[in-house]
Formats: structure tokens, sequence, C-alpha cells
């Protein structure tokens, strides 16, 4: 509230002398005309008053360029004409910085959150901009006298750009253009108009100064070539525009769109097409939970009214239909589909010798460039006796056949939460065991408390905050021994399944021999947000080189990669993280895009929640599923979303919306506008969106509509309200009028 008060004090202010600059006739005495006509007269009174005419004359001139006023031009002039060249150059980049820097200061602190609010993409865009090259624009901003500089300072102003390296570009920028007015003014006799100063050599040698930090720039990306890409010799043909290393989602994409775009492409994958996503990753666990769902539904069957029973479960055959989906949907990411498409498929394991060939199967492909796709493989941890437990991966738990009576699954993370759901609605006895102080450690606390809660009602074992420390075998038993605060404990099971997270599979490919630069900590490829490696032509996409393990995400990477490897430098395709959504697809499933409350609060990110619950949602009512929350964060006063969790059966049918709201800068306000189709569990969204709008209502405001409608309910008293404004606001336009035209004479004379 305090913060609110002072900007619109601070506007009041500026826009305050912005209008009493106009009203007492600034324009004319920063003049040329005004300035050539008191030359003499200022020269003189400097010379008596040294001190008090440089403090005057910095003042006014820090006043004018802070309130993006005309005049500094003519004041540059003046400081030449006054102080002559050096006093006059160093008042006038000091004075000139100074006020530069209060008029980011003004439009960061006043207008940037406004405009943030509704230009909300095309300022997240502008930043990734000022942020890769905000240095380099501003400093060639600031050499061409084109764009004027009161518009350049309100720009950056809006931008992410720190205030001292505004300041710091700005002076070097401005140096050669304040020389060149500072000095055309102490020749200010023998000049009769400002563009005169201008000449076209000297704004070709500006902009020959303002071509420097590009050319820079230029020999900065040609040094950094020929120390990687450069060292190694090209061929003199290529035999590929490019050659995609994995055949999973990330690669699939990149070499579906290097295709459409006429580009001669090679796939390279060792084992399945269609990598974990197809095999052994989304499309089986989706249709294990599809199952699991159905079991679950029936066994709750006689609450609907219907005689039915859950009967057994065969789970072998439950398996084998899940192989029959993957075999349904593989053609989709079959060799033949992409050989038809005029891709070249080649099966075998792939070693990068440089960044032009590659050999796969005692053959040496030359290529243009690479996308590496290799994807990630599930973590197994170092423990002792891990090897007796003959633990189960998300890779391999598809070859089980018998349901395991009692399963351990140690990780409570998206993977790990859903298949014990699915073994729990089959029959078994799971118990989750998960290092953090609650599942789906990456969501909300509270969010996941919900799911939580679902999984108890189930009989899951959920035990949290527990480290495996070890395994055992007894018999055909196999022990888990986990630990919590020096406390052991024993979980005796038939099958141990490890969840515990994913690793990038970048092994045996020559990588860190060639020098392509790693993450230390988690061992994947370093890319930039044009999916590029240090190694100009080596691209990487997918779970790789992403911190986001997640299909749509490979896939969305890896059609960026294939347009800037086959159309650099013309392509700049850039991946924006700010924006990704995911869903667990548990019972409730999770679902969320942007930012959660602890993520808020270790940014220090300002936000309110606004939160609704599916129990009061009619279409969930009616199809049983009353169970969830919407919990929506915004901007502090602001209908602008910061990030949305949805919990509930229906999150993959809400969040959607939320996420093109926030790729497009729509405000809840605009969401409430749209009309949703009644029953449907999507209302939530207007639900969400109508919950804010109520929260945030003025109570003053309400006030005065119910003095007004009281007033409408009396014709007597709503008709003097209506002759008095009808008298009132003609006699304040006369007034204006007349107060202006009197000040226009100049006062009373």
């Amino acid at each position: 509230m305090l913060k609110s008060v002072f900007k619109i004090g601070g506007a009041i202010l500026v826009i305050s002398a912005i209008i009493a600059f106009f009203v007492f006739d600034g324009p004319s005495h920063l003049s040329f005309e005004a300035l050539k006509k008191s030359q003499g007269s200022f020269q003189s009174w400097y010379a008596d008053h040294v001190a008090l005419a440089i403090a005057g004359f910095v003042g006014l001139y820090v006043l004018v360029t802070a309130l993006s006023l005309p005049g500094a031009t003519i004041m540059s002039l003046a400081a030449g004409a006054i102080f002559g060249i050096r006093l006059g150059s160093l008042i006038v980049i000091c004075s000139s910085t100074t006020g530069a820097t209060g008029a980011f200061l003004v439009s960061r602190y006043i207008l940037r959150d406004s405009i943030r609010s509704r230009f909300r993409q095309r300022l997240r865009t502008l930043n990734r901009g000022v942020e890769r090259d905000g240095v380099f624009y501003l400093f060639t901003l600031r050499l061409m006298p084109v764009i004027p500089f009161f518009v350049i300072n309100t720009v950056m102003g809006l931008t992410t750009m720190r205030v001292l390296a505004f300041a710091a570009v700005s002076f070097v920028g401005m140096l050669p253009g304040t020389f060149i007015f500072v000095n055309a003014g102490t020749q200010l006799a023998q000049i009769t108009s400002p563009s005169e100063i201008l000449s076209v050599t000297v704004i070709g040698s500006l902009l020959a100064l303002a071509l420097v930090p590009w050319l820079a720039k230029i020999i900065i990306g040609w040094w950094k070539f020929h120390r990687t890409s450069g060292r190694f010799p090209r061929p003199h043909t290529f035999a590929y525009d490019v050659v995609v290393i994995g055949a999973g989602s990330g690669g699939l994409t990149a070499a579906n769109v290097a295709a459409t775009l006429r580009g001669k492409v090679a796939l390279i994958e060792k084992s399945h097409m269609g990598g974990d996503c197809l095999n052994t990753g989304c499309v089986p666990s989706k249709a294990l939970i599809r199952a699991a769902h159905l079991r679950n539904d029936v066994g709750q069957a006689r609450e609907w009214g219907l005689g039915l029973s859950a009967g057994t479960v065969d789970f072998a055959a439950v398996m084998e239909r899940v192989q029959k989906v993957i075999a349904t949907v593989a053609p989709h990411d079959s060799r033949e589909r992409y050989r038809a498409m005029g891709v070249t498929c080649v099966s075998g394991t792939a070693h990068v010798r440089d960044p032009y060939r590659i050999a796969v199967n005692g053959e040496v492909l030359t290529t243009r460039s690479i996308i590496i796709a290799t994807g990630s493989r599930p973590k197994v941890p170092s423990i002792p006796g891990i090897e007796v437990l003959e633990a189960f991966t998300s890779d391999t738990i598809w070859s089980l056949r018998t349901l395991p009576k009692r399963l351990v699954v140690v990780g409570g993370g998206p993977v790990g939460c859903e298949l014990a759901q699915c073994f729990a609605r089959f029959g078994s006895q799971v118990t989750i065991i998960h290092g953090a102080e609650h599942l789906l450690d990456k969501e909300d606390a509270d969010m996941a408390a919900l799911v939580a809660a679902r999984f108890q009602d189930e009989g899951i074992i959920v035990e949290t905050g527990r480290r495996v420390i070890r395994g055992e075998r007894v018999n055909e038993e196999r022990v888990v021994i986990s630990d919590k605060d020096g406390q052991e404990q024993r979980h005796v099971c038939d099958v141990v399944l490890f969840a515990v997270g994913r690793q990038p599979n970048t092994s045996g490919l020559g990588l860190p021999e060639l020098g392509v630069e790693m993450n230390k900590e988690t061992g994947s490829i370093q890319v930039d947000d044009l999916q590029r490696t240090n190694f100009p032509n080596i691209y990487a996409c997918g779970d790789v080189s992403s911190q986001f393990h997640f299909t749509h995400v490979a896939g969305a990477q890896g059609w960026r990669a294939a347009a800037n490897a086959l159309l650099a430098p013309f392509s700049k395709q850039r991946f924006d993280e700010a924006i990704v959504p995911w869903i667990t697809f548990t019972d409730p499933a999770v679902g969320r895009v942007g930012l959660s409350e602890a993520e808020a609060k270790k940014l220090e990110t300002p936000y309110e929640i606004t939160r609704i619950d599916l129990a009061d949602n009619d279409r969930a009512i009616a199809d049983g599923t009353a169970y969830g929350t919407v919990k929506v964060l915004t901007e502090p006063g602001r209908d602008t979303i910061l990030g949305v969790t949805v919990v509930g059966a229906q999150a993959a049918e809400i969040l959607p919306e939320f996420v093109l709201a926030m790729r497009h800068g729509l405000s809840l306000g605009k969401l409430m506008d749209t009309i949703h189709v009644y029953p449907t569990v999507s209302e939530a969204v207007v639900q969400v969106a109508s919950s804010w709008k109520r929260a945030h209502a003025s109570p003053r405001q309400l006030a005065w509509v119910a003095r007004y409608l009281g007033w409408r309910r009396s014709p007597r008293t709503f008709a003097w309200f209506v002759g008095v404004v009808g008298v009132a606001v003609p006699l304040l336009g006369v007034g204006i009028w007349a107060l202006c035209a009197w000040v226009g004479r100049g006062g009373a004379d």
C-alpha cells in the first residue's frame, strides 16, 4: 500500500513538473534563438558567480533530462559557449548521465508495473534480448542520433537492466556526442542552426562508432568458434545437413522438422525407436494407470447404484495389454515412417569424433551440424546390498507378470507416485519411502498433502523423511532398511522399485574428450537457449541437456534445435523455461505451470494466493470427482498470473487454459470474460478468477455504487443529482479555460 502511495505521489510530481514547464513557456527559454541572444549575459554572470553557475547549470540539466523535457541539446551547446570545451564536456557528460539514470528510474518505479501487467509477454521477450545483448544495444543507441534519448531511457527502465550497467554504458556511449555538441557550442557565433552540427561526416563517424561493439561481438564469436569447432578440419563436402543422435521424443521431432525443411538428415538410434516415452515411460505408464483407474472405478460401482464387482486382477493380462498399446503406437515412431519422410535411419552406437564427423558401425558420417538427443535413464543409488534386492526401475518394471503382494517404492516423485498407486489399486500392499519431508517435493506441501491423504485412504503406506541405507535378502523376501534421525526401520517386501530420478545418457559419445561442456553436478550437456553447446554446430535437446525431464519439453526443444541447426545464423528459435507445464497422473492428478508458492518465497517474488475448492464445481460433483483444489499465484493487487497448481482428477483439462493465458500475457480478468460451457470442470477457471475479483473489490467503490443505486430508486433525488452535475461540469470547464487564457497572457500583467 505504501509503495503504491509513493508511486502515485511520484507520478503526480513528475506530471506537475512537466505541465509547469510548458505552462511557463519552458521550450522558448531553452531554444537555440534564446541561447544566442543571451550568450553574452550568461558568460558575464558565470565570470562573477563560478560555483553557483556550475551548480545551477548541472541541476537544471539533470532536471531536464530526468523529466525527458526538450532542451538537452541546447544546454549542451550552452555548456560549450559558457564553460569551454574541457569543463563543458565534463559538466555535460556527468549531468546527462545522471539525468538519463533519473529518467530510467522514473520509468522503472512509476511505469514498469502497470506496463508489465498489460504487456507481460512482450516485456519478457525484451528482457531476454537485454540479458543477452543489452550492453551492445544501449551503446549503439547512444551513438546513433536517430532515436531520442528520452525514449531510450524510458524503454530501458522497463527492462531488467541493472542501474549501474545502464549508467556506465550511457556515460561511455554519450561521450562522442557530448564532445561534438560542446565543441560546437564554443563556436556558437558561427552557427545559425543546430542542424549544422550533425553533418553527413559526423553522422557517418557516429554510425561507425556504433558498429564497434557489434564488430567486437563478431570477433568474439569467431574466436570462440576457432577455439572449438574451428580446431578441426572441415570436410570438403558434407553428406548430411544434420545428424541426430537418439530417436526419442526430442530426436524424432528434430529429424521430422529438419526433413520438413528439406534438409538431408540422418537419425542414429542404438536401441528402440521412440525412446523412453514410447517403450518404458509415458505410453506404458498411462496404459497401466488407465487399467488401475478402471479397476478402482468398478470397485466403487455400488456407490453409483451399479451391481458390479471389481473381482480379481489378471496382472499378466494387464501387462500384456500395456505391450499391445506400445505396439499400436510404435508405427508413429518407426524407421519406416521416418524413411518415408526422407530421413536416413541408422541402427547403431554413435561416437562423435569431431564437430563434423560421427562414427557408427565402422562408417563415418560427415555433417554440418549435430543434434544430441540421447535422453536419460533411471538412477540406481549406490547402497550396500542393492544387488541382492534385484530391484526394478521404471525401465524394467514392464517385464513383471506376477502382481507382488508387497511392493516397496523408493522415491515419492511423479514416477514413484504414479506406479505406487497403480499397484495398490491392483491389490499390492505398497510402501513409499521418500527422502524429502513430503511426497512430490517439487510441489507445495499443501498441494502434495491432498495426494498423500488419498494414498493413505487407499491403504498406501507413506514414509517421508527417510533415507534408504542398505538392502538385505532373507530367503525369498527382500528387506529395505531405511533411516530417519538415527532410527532404522525394516521394510519387508517381494519386489522393490527404485524411482529416485534420472541421469542423462552421455557416456560413450566422446563429448568430454571433444571438449563439449558438461554440467558437473548433473552430468548433463550445457546448452544455451538456442539449444547450442559451446560448439556452435553441436546442439542438444531433451533429457540429456534439460532440467525438465518431460516428453513435451524434449519435443519443444527438438524442433528449435533443428531449425537453428539448419538455418543458422538466421534462425534464433529460443526455448522459454519460464512457462513449462507438467502433470503427475496420480488420482487426484497434480498439474503445475509457473511458480509454486515455495519457489516464489525462495526467489523473494511478492505474490497473492487465490484458491477455489473443486468440491464446489458442479460437473466434478456429478462425476464423483469433487476432490482437489486450484491454487493461483498473482502479483499483489493485480490479476497477472505468476503460477498455477491444480490438484484434481481433471487437472490435465484445467491447466492448459492457464498455460495459454501465461504464454500470451492474459490476466485472470480476461479468463473470467471468456464464456465457458456449463457444466464442465473447466469452469473452475472462471471460479478462481471470480474469487480474485471479489477479494479485490473496493469497498469505497461499492459504497458509491450503493449510494448511486439509492438515488436511482428516488426519482426526485436522482433528478437533483443530474441537475447539479449538468451545471457543475460546464462551469468547471469554463473556469479551466479562463485560467489557461489568463496564464497565456502573462498573468495579471
